[in-house]
């Protein structure tokens, strides 16, 4: 937890996603970094690598002024070479929860979710990483959360995301390990002399 006397930090998070910047402002809050949603969907260019999405989702919210965040994630199933991954949006909305599930029958249900968390502040651009390993639940469990959240079973837990509190799910998800290293970037940048020519 923040101390109270440490320097209020803010930063704009752009994602066509609301529910996105929710889980984010759960652990980024909590850290004492205001968190202001920007609504916009960013274009994503065609890459294997999370990393790339998150960076050029970055500079296309360039026009923006002061600490800037964008992410990208995905779902890692490992019987199927690691797909969806970077195209988990699309295949949700192509095959859903129920079709994933069905590619699984009878194959193994280890699986990775994964963020890409790229922040823009004071002349650097970064893209942080998160990840938590788990296992594919063999039906749909729960109503919070949204995307493959129930039928994901966090490393530790008998639980889907879905059946989490957003609290819950803030503080242990992918995405809370990303932010995890943004806050931490955060202050480190804060704590360093900043020319005029890197304050955008």
């Amino acid at each position: 937890m923040v101390r109270r006397d440490s320097p209020r930090l803010s930063l704009s998070f752009v994602t066509s996603n609301a529910a996105k910047a929710a889980e984010a402002a759960v652990f980024l809050e909590a850290e004492g970094i205001e968190v202001h949603p920007v609504v916009r969907r960013l274009p994503e260019p065609q890459s294997e690598r999370l990393e790339e999405v998150a960076s050029a989702k970055l500079e296309a919210a360039s026009d923006l002024p002061g600490a800037v965040l964008v992410e990208d994630s995905g779902l890692f199933v490992d019987a199927l070479g690691g797909f969806p991954g970077v195209y988990s949006a699309y295949a949700f909305r192509t095959l859903g929860v129920a079709g994933l599930l069905r590619l699984l029958d009878g194959y193994p249900r280890g699986a990775e979710f994964r963020t890409a968390a790229a922040l823009r502040w004071r002349g650097v651009k970064e893209v942080m990483l998160g990840a938590v390993h788990g296992q594919i639940a063999r039906e749909a469990r729960g109503t919070n959360g949204f995307g493959y959240d129930p039928v994901f079973v966090p490393e530790g837990e008998r639980r889907t995301f879905a059946e989490m509190s957003l609290t819950e799910k803030g503080s242990l998800s992918h995405r809370a390990r990303a932010m995890m290293a943004v806050s931490s970037r955060l202050r480190e940048l804060l704590a360093r002399p900043v020319s005029e020519s890197s304050k955008k």
